[in-house]
């Protein structure tokens, strides 16, 4: 899809990382690294603070203690972030939910080309240019000039992925991207994403995908109750979990 070389990447350092909902510890001294290039996959029960934990990544939420790093630049919790500093954390830090989140009412060509516009200054020319470009490279250079509403749920998480893409990101992140599509339109996006991997852009992806945990990730990290129980190698972990709590969550979801 795109060549390494073209990849400004960073790594994630997260330190003692907590973060509450009223009484609610959601997040409980979560601490991870996140190596340069790799794929980190986080897996584990609902409610165990997977989502929680990529939207403290990009301040989507903000965290109650502990700090991130996204390459060189470091937030801490109860630090006043600048309007500049989140503004340099956002370009970083690309992120593809479980919705699209698409403007319905732009085509997918505005829609990869706007945010350029105004979050990188980008002309709507050059802007428009390097999202035909990303959207040749994902198989949607047809759906440039068609709105949203008239693309699969596959087509339109692949022009997220784009969208989020057009803005030179140094890290992506996933919440679940393929949960709210059938198993077959979730291999087109799966697919693209394999594609990123072998490119070498860091990654951070929360998944129920455990072919995907288990093949593309460089790194396994089981979350239960607001807290990491277990990470490592892949492979290993799911060949042979060392809690019984992986081992319960494994067989639920494999034996679906």
């Amino acid at each position: 899809m795109t060549e390494a070389t073209e990849l400004a990447i960073a790594g994630v350092q997260i330190s003692n990382l907590s973060k509450r909902f009223g009484d609610h510890l959601v997040l409980d001294d979560i601490s991870m690294n996140v190596k340069p290039g790799s794929v980190t996959a986080l897996i584990g029960p609902s409610g165990s603070g997977k989502s929680t934990l990529l939207r403290c990544v990009n301040l989507l939420e903000t965290p109650d203690g502990g700090s991130i790093t996204v390459g060189s630049q470091t937030i801490r919790a109860g630090d006043r972030v600048k309007d500049r500093e989140l503004l340099t954390l956002r370009r970083q830090v690309g992120m593809v939910f479980q919705s699209f989140n698409l403007f319905p009412h732009f085509t997918v060509l505005r829609n990869v080309a706007f945010p350029q516009e105004k979050i990188l200054g980008r002309s709507r020319e050059e802007a428009e240019a390097r999202a035909r470009v990303l959207l040749e490279r994902v198989g949607l250079a047809d759906k440039a000039d068609q709105h949203p509403g008239k693309c699969s749920g596959g087509q339109q998480q692949r022009i997220a992925i784009v969208r989020a893409l057009a803005l030179n990101p140094r890290v992506m992140l996933f919440d679940e991207p393929t949960s709210a599509l059938d198993p077959e339109v979730g291999v087109e996006v799966l697919t693209v994403m394999r594609e990123l991997a072998d490119a070498g852009m860091t990654m951070i992806v929360v998944t129920h995908e455990m072919q995907f945990a288990r093949d593309v990730s460089d790194h396994l990290v089981v979350m239960a109750d607001g807290h990491i129980i277990e990470e490592g190698d892949p492979a290993e972990i799911m060949a042979d979990p060392r809690e019984e709590r992986t081992r319960r969550f494994l067989n639920a979801v494999l034996e679906r």
